[in-house]
């Protein structure tokens, strides 16, 4: 354990204006506060918190960062106050110490919903500080150098998957990698004992056959270079097992496959020597091809600024290199703990900070702790894609996005009302996979919305949070607007008026807490309106309503009047059209309440139906509204048999296209000498249109059979 003389001499040695009477009193304080408690290695409890302060003081942290490190479980594990910390530290330590005792409060909470939790008050609180995160990281690396004490297999293995989730990529993301490599290692340990013990073995044994090759490579490195007239450092290393392992998975090969198991790191004066030893080194030694990244030009999200090449160097050994500067250097080493802004108490709005306001974007967007901890998953442990605006305007993205991810982050807005996107001057799917480099305009329209079906490409964390937000706020107003109309029909079917105040009284009977509450639940075919007709008039017998709940399609060919209208639909809303049969305007049709979903639209012949038979209850009247017969993008599917002979596709297009027909899919379901079976998915406005298409094309000689598919 380091010694309170110790301590304050190594802050001393860095910061020569920090505040010795403090630390002082910081190293006494906690050592009484804490006095005969007992860490579950035995040690004494105040051996942690001076550990943790060291670990702060080896990236040369602030004098309030160190005091909060001594104190920083002082107010959650013993009798010291708030007030005591104040009155002695004053308000920057105390807003420190309470930042991080307050995370602290959630570590013993084991599911993932209290995980999440813990996660989102981390953000906010590192949000108004950063030091937080600072400090929480050395508290929990610290913790995890002594994980193998714990008693409890699960609590190990729960704070080892805590760690590699979210600890080591916030230490990616701040810059500080020794940090990151160190939790990912320790974290490996815990949770793949047998791979890593596997990985060290070999690593131990390529070492012993190949003696100090790191040092021979350094060396011949160095020599290569200074016989230039560059003078640099260079040291090497091999990657953690942890490292490996992940790239052996990512790769999908066995160790003896790898080739680049050590990394060198070369240090120069100035930015131009950077590059030119980089033309040196790809000079003397065969460069690896697509290994090459300039960080220097477009630094990382974190500020860290390097060349990256791998080559095949010295002893024919295919190596990774890093080339930068001292100051480089030591951003890379340091980190977000290099910038000294917070040392000013002032947190300047850097490029450092871009990657922290992201996460505080999706928190905005997010609903759920929950989904909340997956976005911003997503967002931490992804490599980056660079693209560029028009206006040249540079975007970090993750690697694998599309330009919907792009414009989400020029702009929530910008996102919202996308409609398109050009890619280098060429127009491009919205689904289409950015690529570094990538020159990406947008095409807004104010009348768009987004696309439910955008979820399923996007890549960023803030993309999928917006998506999702406007999905269920539209959701949620469509349930509204649906379940209302659902209950006004109940009533009016047992000659009832509909009035709120009648239905107030039976909302806790439905677990609702207002109409709102109520409307919802009907929509979303939790309830059903008979269920809220016979709560507010027990007088009447359910048995009085029609046997299925709806009216009998078959009655008649016109809708009667307490059918629900069915109008423009947005998919993966409120109204879902039924797959199996692809109803259009002009159609028979029932719709099928399913808890969670909302109401599903069938035509009356939908062989599906039959499957709802001993449900009546779920069954609605439901009826196409005028103005559905007018809108645009229904999809009806046709099953067409064509000859197998030239231009006969040609003829069956032809004859969609001057319907003005669209297909949205075409797939052949069956082949032989002499027919095609085709399963078409043609848009259309509405039945009528469709019943002229399958005309034209039944008075084709090309084609054999057309009929629309019915489940």
């Amino acid at each position: 354990m380091m010694r309170q003389y110790e301590l304050v001499d190594r802050v001393l040695g860095y910061d020569p204006g920090a505040d010795e009477s403090a630390l002082n009193r910081a190293y006494v304080f906690s050592m009484k506060a804490h006095g005969l408690q007992l860490r579950e290695s035995g040690d004494p409890y105040f051996s942690h918190p001076v550990e943790v302060a060291g670990i702060l003081s080896e990236k040369k942290l602030d004098c309030d960062s160190i005091i909060t490190g001594l104190l920083h479980d002082t107010v959650e594990d013993t009798v010291a106050t708030m007030e005591d910390i104040r009155s002695l530290f004053g308000d920057k330590v105390a807003r420190l110490v309470d930042g991080v005792t307050k995370l602290s409060q959630l570590e013993t909470m084991s599911d993932r919903a209290k995980q999440a939790e813990n996660f989102r008050k981390l953000l906010l609180a590192m949000s108004e500080d950063i030091r937080v995160l600072l400090v929480k990281q050395a508290d929990r690396l610290h913790n995890m150098r002594t994980l193998k004490y714990v008693r409890s297999d699960a609590k190990r293995h729960r704070i080892a998957s805590e760690t590699m989730d979210i600890y080591a990529p916030l230490a990616e993301r701040i810059g500080i990698r020794d940090w990151k490599d160190e939790l990912e290692d320790l974290s490996f340990a815990e949770l793949n004992p047998d791979a890593r013990g596997s990985i060290t073995k070999r690593l131990s044994f390529l070492k012993q056959r190949g003696g100090d090759i790191v040092g021979r490579v350094s060396a011949e490195l160095q020599e290569t270079l200074a016989g230039r007239n560059v003078l640099a450092e260079v040291s090497g290393r091999e990657k953690t097992p942890f490292s490996i392992w992940r790239k052996m998975r990512r790769k999908h090969i066995a160790f003896e496959q790898l080739s680049d198991i050590m990394g060198f790191r070369v240090v120069v004066g100035t930015q131009e020597e950077c590059y030119q030893a980089l033309g040196i080194i790809h000079g003397r030694y065969r460069v690896v091809p697509g290994r090459f990244k300039d960080y220097i030009s477009i630094p990382k999200p974190n500020e860290y600024r390097s060349l990256h090449t791998t080559v095949m160097g010295p002893e024919n050994q295919r190596i990774e290199i890093q080339i930068r500067t001292r100051e480089m250097h030591e951003v890379a080493e340091l980190g977000l703990a290099a910038h000294w802004h917070f040392k000013q108490g002032v947190q300047q709005d850097g490029r450092q900070y871009r990657w922290l306001r992201g996460l505080l974007e999706i928190l905005e967007h997010a609903e759920a702790p929950e989904e909340f901890l997956e976005n911003t998953k997503l967002e931490m442990f992804s490599d980056q894609v660079f693209c560029f605006s028009p206006k040249g305007e540079l975007k970090e993205l993750p690697r694998g996005a599309t330009p919907v991810d792009f414009a989400y982050a020029v702009h929530t807005e910008i996102g919202n009302t996308c409609i398109g996107a050009k890619i280098n001057g060429e127009r491009a799917p919205l689904r289409t996979e950015l690529k570094n480099g990538d020159q990406v305009e947008i095409v807004t329209a104010a009348d768009q919305t987004p696309s439910p079906a955008w979820e399923s490409f996007v890549i960023s964390g803030k993309a999928r949070a917006c998506i999702r937000r406007y999905v269920r706020s539209q959701q949620r107003a469509e349930y509204m607007k649906l379940g209302r109309e659902i209950v006004e029909k109940a009533f009016r079917r047992e000659s009832r008026v509909f009035e709120e105040r009648a239905v107030l009284g039976i909302l806790p009977k439905f677990s609702c807490r207002s109409m709102t509450e109520l409307y919802e639940a009907l929509g979303a075919g939790q309830i059903t309106g008979r269920d809220v007709v016979t709560s507010a008039f027990p007088e009447i017998r359910a048995s009085e309503y029609d046997a299925d709940g709806a009216s009998d399609p078959s009655r008649s060919d016109e809708p009667n009047e307490f059918a629900v209208p069915i109008r423009g639909l947005i998919p993966g809303m409120a109204v879902h059209l039924g797959t199996c049969c692809h109803p259009l305007p002009g159609d028979q049709i029932v719709g099928i309440a399913a808890t969670g979903r909302g109401l599903t639209i069938h035509t009356t012949d939908c062989e599906t139906l039959a499957n709802f038979v001993d449900v009546p209850e779920q069954w609605v009247d439901v009826h196409w509204d005028a103005s559905a017969r007018d809108g645009a993008g229904h999809v009806g599917r046709l099953l067409v048999t064509l000859s197998n002979s030239p231009g006969a596709l040609a003829a069956l297009t032809g004859v969609i296209g001057r319907g003005q027909g669209n297909i949205t899919n075409l797939k052949i379901s069956d082949r032989s000498a002499d027919f095609f079976e085709l399963q078409i998915d043609l848009e259309v406005n509405n039945v009528d249109q469709l019943s002229d298409i399958i005309a034209g094309l039944r008075a084709d000689p090309a084609v054999g059979l057309v009929e629309r598919e019915r489940g």
